[in-house]
This record gives C-alpha cells, structure tokens and sequence, in this order.
C-alpha cells in the first residue's frame, strides 16, 4: 500500500474530502494500491504550530466537527507541532491543550520537533502515534539512524535524502515518511531561521487573537522573512534534484520498501496543491477530468 500524507486538514479540508470521497468512489482514476493516510496541519491560531504560521482564529464549533470528518473517512489528522521557539510556559497554551485533548482517540497523530513538548505530549496525551519532523533537519546519517531506533510511529525524512544513495543503507523503511515535493531549495542555509522566524510570528498570531493587537505583537508581525520559493508554482519546483517524481515513487522506491509520501502544500495557494494531488495520485490520462471536476466542486462551495 502506498501511502500519502496530504497539507493542511483544516484550510484546505474541502480538496482533501472531495479527493478522498472520489478515490474511494472511482479508484480507477488513480494509480492502484494507494490511500490517504493522513492529512497534517493545524487548527488556527495554534501557538504549537510551526514549519508554517496559522493565521485568524477558527471556530469553536467547527473543531469537532472537522475531526469528525476526516474520522468518517478513516483519514486521521496529524497536528504539526513543531514550533521551534515553544518555552516551558507555554505548554499550559488553553487552546491548544483544548484541541489536542479533543482529537485524542488513538488514531491521529501528532508531529513533533522539540523534546519539551514531545515529553509533555507523551505524559498527558499518550494515546497519540508521534511523528518525527523534517524540521529537526537530521542531514547525518549516523543521527538518522539513531532517530530511527526511537519510539516514533514515523520520522520524516530530511528532503535533502531525497533520491541520494543514503535511501539504498537506511534500515526502517517503513518507518520512514520522504517529502517528494520540497519548496525549499536544496541545502538552505537560511531554513532553520526560516522556522524560528515561523515560530515566531505564530506566536505573535496567538497572542494576537488571545491577547489583542498589542505594541509587542505589532512589532513581531511587522517582521519580513523574504524567501521567494514561498512565491514558487508547484511546477517551479520540479527541477530541484530533492524532487522526487511519480516515477520513482511508482517504481524504485516502492521497489526499496518505502511507502509513506507526504505532499507539501501548507499555505500555498489551491491551485498548486491540488496540482500536486494530480501529479503524484491520478493517472495521467484522467488528470484533465479530475482537475476540473475537483476545481468545478471547489467553486461551487466557496
């Protein structure tokens, strides 16, 4: 089976519902043998957030029933909780510990960077599989594998592994989860900066909605971090030698005993992901129809 983790549960949820539904409907549209195994995000204005910042704040009333969704589709959600910036305080966040208690049920998930609060989630919410993020950036493979031998359901693989010789020596492949379509270029220097940065600014975003618009959260959010691949297309992209094509999923590395993708998306726009869902999941040769039946669907609920 051929694992996809899909962006962004809650901004994005109406694409990864209608995806889902019609995979389940008329699989003969994809390629075989694949499933839906998560979708990752967050609900705003987590202050846990990282790898991208949530912004507004959502409704009370729509946290449950969301959960519930994806339940019904078997598709559990997976909390991105991997703000870099998080200080012991900080674990007692309401909204937070509101929404991680509320999607506890032994089947969704949580992604986890900073040993603080992956210790806190472990003792107060120890039903949760934890995920290891691809922020932590483990480029060495002696750490990788030390990584690979902790109690973590999945780790999520460094994208700079991507399609090197490393994939042929790890051993726990089917605890490893590959980014196939990173936005960020090869080798970063500025990507952990990036994530504080990140962190940051989701912070300031929870305090704002908890706090109100105050001279400290002002001066936070009138920070830029200037990245242009944040602007890219999915197709600008591709060239990267960290981009892994459907090829190689459907072929050598599926051939290699890796089955977990996941598909980057969060914050960009629509469009591009659901680009992203045709490229990697439907057949070529139904691609036009689904891609205009899931942007007709799309239209019609906004």
């Amino acid at each position: 089976m051929i694992k996809f983790h899909l962006p962004d549960f809650c901004g994005n949820y109406r694409m990864n519902l209608y995806i889902a539904d019609l995979l389940k409907a008329s699989p003969h549209l994809f390629y075989d043998d694949i499933k839906i195994a998560s979708s990752y995000g967050c609900f705003p204005p987590a202050l846990w957030n990282g790898g991208r910042t949530t912004v507004g704040a959502v409704r009370r009333e729509f946290i449950p029933f969301l959960i519930s969704e994806y339940r019904k589709r078997g598709i559990p959600i997976r909390y991105t909780f991997t703000n870099p910036t998080l200080k012991e305080k900080d674990l007692a966040d309401p909204f937070c510990n509101m929404i991680t208690k509320m999607a506890e049920d032994g089947t969704n998930e949580i992604i986890v960077n900073l040993p603080l609060l992956e210790e806190y989630i472990r003792k107060n919410y120890p039903r949760y599989p934890l995920i290891s993020s691809t922020v932590k950036q483990i480029e060495k493979e002696d750490d990788l594998l030390k990584e690979l031998e902790k109690d973590y359901k999945l780790v999520v693989l460094d994208y700079n592994h991507n399609n090197t010789d490393i994939l042929e020596r790890l051993p726990h492949r089917d605890k490893i989860e590959l980014l196939v379509n990173p936005y960020c270029m090869p080798h970063c220097r500025r990507r952990g900066d990036h994530y504080r940065f990140l962190g940051e600014r989701q912070a300031a975003e929870s305090r704002m909605v908890f706090e109100g618009n105050t001279p400290a959260v002002q001066k936070v959010l009138k920070k830029e971090f200037a990245c242009p691949n944040m602007n890219m297309s999915f197709y600008d992209t591709v060239h990267y030698d960290t981009h892994i094509t459907p090829e190689s999923i459907y072929g050598k590395l599926t051939d290699m005993g890796y089955s977990n993708f996941k598909i980057e998306g969060r914050m960009m726009h629509a469009v591009d992901i659901l680009e992203s869902y045709m490229y990697y999941m439907v057949r070529p040769e139904h691609r036009d129809r689904v891609r205009l039946s899931a942007l007709r669907e799309l239209m019609r609920r906004s």
